[in-house]
């Protein structure tokens, strides 16, 4: 079969024929016809992920396509159950093993592109602001970087939840784009002074950012009492600080959120989540924004899409 795999830590993709994988115990082999690609995964070649595989490996941590077949005592979709699941990582190649129990069934009409992008940054914003944050109806959303992969789903799952959502984002196209998903206020991070602006509106029940830096500052600074913040990455590169001087004036809250750490230790929450997600999107309630797709042997250019910010929404490649 045909991967995209790491060689070198840091080094370019490399298309490469490999032996299939065999499914071991508890294990399902799933023919890939999709894989999202996150901004995880540019950090996972470089080695700067929190899970790191020795090369060669594919990244890849999520995919939709067919079950071929299953390991022993596999409790799983039966072959030929069209799936999404979560790997980890692999995905990035024709075919790839993930545990059964990880494997959601798909409604004949769900596209399989949409699936594969649908699960990693919709299952981070849902958990994040449900089961995290608890979110309620009427409480005013910050959402910092709003028009990226994970960012556009937090404006679209906040407003299914009921909240007030602000959108900070670059430029008045990307702003669009997260209106477009349900945000009420629009502030653009290149002229803004989101601390000011922000209070202006009232201020910050819940702050979302997977961004950091400076506007992790600004948003710190422009949360209301008892105000919960989520750090959900750093994709500026720079790892946010907490003064607990502020959170102690202002009786705030900061909640990690590793979504892929509930595949280990809590995968019935993540199966759960999932399936509230895909039943939204039969209902018609949010719609993964897939700005590029590509063919697998072209992992490279979509990994260089996210690294560059020039993708909206989510990149899919294709097989």
């Amino acid at each position: 079969m045909l991967a995209m795999r790491v060689q070198e830590l840091g080094g370019a993709l490399v298309a490469e024929e490999v032996a299939a994988p065999e499914p071991g115990p508890g294990e399902a082999l799933v023919r890939v016809a999709a894989a999202g690609v996150n901004f995880a995964d540019t950090l996972m070649v470089q080695g700067r992920y929190q899970e790191r595989p020795e090369p060669p490996f594919a990244p890849g941590l999520e995919v939709a396509g067919e079950v071929i077949a299953l390991g022993a005592g596999a409790a799983g979709p039966a072959p030929g159950t069209r799936v999404a699941a979560v790997c980890g990582h692999g995905g990035f190649a024709e075919q790839v093993c993930v545990p059964a129990s990880a494997c959601v069934a798909l409604p004949d009409a769900m596209e399989m592109a949409e699936a594969a992008a649908l699960q990693v940054a919709y299952g981070t914003a849902h958990l994040a602001l449900g089961r995290r944050a608890r979110l309620q109806p009427g409480e005013r959303l910050l959402v910092l970087g709003a028009a990226g992969g994970v960012g556009l789903t937090a404006v679209e799952i906040g407003r299914l939840m009921g909240a007030e959502v602000i959108a900070v984002a670059r430029g008045a196209d990307r702003l669009a784009r997260a209106e477009a998903a349900g945000a009420r206020h629009l502030l653009d991070s290149d002229t803004a002074d989101i601390r000011a602006e922000v209070k202006a509106l009232g201020g910050a029940d819940v702050v979302f950012d997977p961004v950091g830096g400076e506007l992790w500052v600004a948003a710190l600074r422009a949360c209301n009492p008892e105000a919960r913040l989520l750090p959900i990455g750093f994709a500026s590169g720079e790892v946010p600080q907490i003064p607990a001087n502020i959170l102690l004036v202002k009786n705030l809250t900061v909640i990690g959120l590793y979504w892929g750490a509930y595949y280990r230790f809590a995968p019935e929450v993540m199966g759960e989540s999932l399936r509230q997600l895909i039943a939204w999107h039969g209902e018609g309630r949010i719609r993964p924004h897939i700005s590029h797709r590509l063919p697998l042997a072209e992992a490279n250019e979509a990994l260089r899409l996210l690294r560059d910010r020039e993708a909206t929404g989510k990149v899919v490649l294709t097989v």
